[in-house]
């Protein structure tokens, strides 16, 4: 997925060191990115949901949402080289690339359902 998303240029290599924010809960931007090497840390209201290891991506929401608000913190676990794509671009690759989307879509399912398996785990504590 992510070699679709570094061939259709115009997207931009950015690096974080650990501990580096990338973004915060709340901010309004239009972009999002890939991770090419490291790890990010997603957080909501200062509690870890989860790492999103490489080859993952997030941030998608502040694309596809009219107010295109952030609604968690991320953060550099480790050292990373990430992919930004803004909702211009984003909106290329899908019309040029229909398989692109349902990456993406599938990406956030499994996300969704790793998530629900650990909201499960703990509420049945």
């Amino acid at each position: 997925m992510l070699s679709t998303v570094k061939n259709y240029g115009k997207t931009v290599e950015k690096t974080y060191k650990a501990g580096e924010v990338i973004f915060r809960e709340g901010a309004v931007e239009l972009s999002m990115f890939g991770i090419l090497e490291g790890q990010v840390e997603m957080t909501l209201n200062g509690q870890l949901i989860e790492t999103i290891e490489a080859g993952g991506i997030f941030g998608i929401g502040a694309i596809v949402h009219g107010d295109h608000q952030r609604t968690s913190t991320a953060i550099a676990k480790t050292d990373c080289v990430l992919v930004a794509m803004d909702r211009e671009r984003f909106l290329f690759v899908v019309q040029e690339t229909p398989m692109f989307a349902i990456e993406v879509i599938q990406s956030y399912s499994d996300r969704y359902r790793n998530l629900k398996k650990v909201y499960e785990a703990a509420i049945a504590e």
